[in-house]
């Protein structure tokens, strides 16, 4: 990156921060099997994965589906999660990111800490406000305005953190009651990270004031991927949440390990028919995906370059990549992880 260009950073209120070190995590939604689950968490430990990860959603193939352009997750989250970590002993395991509004938050928690516990202290514990109103309709969950979600995650976040330092809780919020016992079982690490994801400014600044990990991920406040959410993470749009973040962090913005998902992995052409697919279905132009921070386009020495440069610009050390695309991709992990 040249001078001016620091300099620009630097007026936006980028001021420069302290270089992370690269990590890459491993996300998956689906297995044929139990067995190939099982694989799927070791192959990644093997090829030097930091994280396994799982996110959390519920429908299967149908009308309710279909106008989100999600895919299909097959496997829930909590006992995936689990499974994965008891197949693998080094990687961590994360929910990317488990939503708030699916499960009481007693419960949430007590689930998280003991897959935390069972895995010795691998868990990184994602959590979310929840955006794909379909699911919760077909499911027959309220789906309540944007501010009211954050403020219920808000109180969960709380209520994780009081339950991972062993407090005596006392929380009677208005969306999280837990009262007069302490949480259980111990982090056997004394503490479980914390990630918070979205896209948008009010997520993104609770997760500059509460969260270890902050997923940047897609606006999807129309509670579906469409052109609309794939305009709304240029790299332009990706300064500004950063911005968001960095306002909601204050003091604490250093301290904060920047997370981003990969959408497309394109190596020496590998992988470009998927992502021209992805890009005509949501109206992405197929010559800027090089461009876009969600996406990795070019020869494995070209990938590392751009992520370092990304670094260097956005601050962004912790990259997601889809599982599917996860061996073509283990050089730039061998090469990169750890500097």
């Amino acid at each position: 990156m040249e001078i001016d260009d620091l300099g620009a950073l630097w007026d936006r209120g980028f001021a420069l921060m302290t270089k992370r070190p690269f990590r890459f995590s491993c996300q998956a939604f689906n297995a044929p099997s139990a067995q190939a689950w099982r694989e799927m968490a070791r192959r990644a430990e093997g090829r030097g994965y930091s994280t396994f990860h799982i996110a959390d959603h519920y429908l299967g193939e149908g009308p309710a589906l279909e106008p989100t352009n999600h895919p299909v997750q097959e496997l829930a989250a909590i006992p995936a999660l689990a499974t994965a970590a008891e197949a693998t002993s080094t990687i961590n395991v994360g929910f990317r990111v488990l939503c708030t509004g699916y499960r009481p938050a007693p419960i949430l928690v007590k689930e998280a800490m003991t897959i935390d516990f069972l895995s010795e202290g691998r868990l990184e514990l994602g959590l979310g406000a929840g955006w794909m109103k379909a699911e919760f309709d077909a499911m027959g969950i309220p789906f309540p305005s944007p501010g009211t979600r954050i403020k219920r995650l808000e109180e969960v976040v709380q209520l994780a953190k009081a339950s991972i330092r062993g407090d005596m809780l006392d929380i009677n919020g208005e969306f999280v009651h837990a009262v007069g016992y302490r949480a259980a079982p111990p982090p056997p690490r004394g503490n479980i990270p914390i990630m918070i994801g979205g896209g948008a400014p009010r997520i993104l600044g609770l997760a500059g004031r509460e969260a270890d990990i902050v997923s940047i991920n897609l606006n999807n406040s129309k509670g579906i991927f469409d052109e609309a959410s794939f305009a709304s993470s240029t790299a332009d749009e990706t300064r500004e949440k950063i911005g968001w973040i960095r306002d909601g962090a204050g003091s604490r913005f250093d301290e904060i390990e920047l997370e981003i998902g990969m959408i497309f992995v394109v190596i020496d052409g590998d992988g470009q028919a998927e992502a021209e697919n992805w890009a005509k279905v949501l109206g992405i132009p197929i010559g800027g995906l090089p461009d876009w921070p969600h996406a990795v386009v070019g020869s494995i020495d070209g990938i590392c370059e751009t992520l370092e440069r990304r670094r260097e610009e956005y601050g962004i050390s912790y990259v997601c990549i889809p599982e599917h695309r996860s061996e073509a991709f283990a050089p730039v992990v061998a090469r990169l992880s750890g500097k």
